[in-house]
């Protein structure tokens, strides 16, 4: 299996990969060096994803006001 770089790897892609791995240790059966091997790949493809998603929440928790300034969004509990 191949990580691709975080530059090119796109969340979904990297989300499988990570599945792919976790699957293949669950079984047991992968000889120690590749295991972790396949560790480290597992490791690194959840950065990945960890920083996708945490750059995907500041783009979605900032709003552009009338005058086109970016604010960030602010969770109005309670205010329902």
């Amino acid at each position: 299996m191949k990580v691709s770089t975080k530059e090119t790897v796109k969340f979904e892609e990297a989300m499988q990969q990570l599945e792919e791995i976790v699957t293949k240790l669950e079984r047991g059966d992968v000889p120690l060096e590749e295991a972790l091997d396949q560790f480290q790949k597992g490791v690194a493809l959840s950065k990945v994803c960890k920083e996708t998603l945490q750059n995907a929440e500041k783009t979605l928790t900032k709003i552009v006001d009338e005058n086109g300034e970016e604010t960030i969004f602010e969770n109005a509990e309670g205010t329902e």
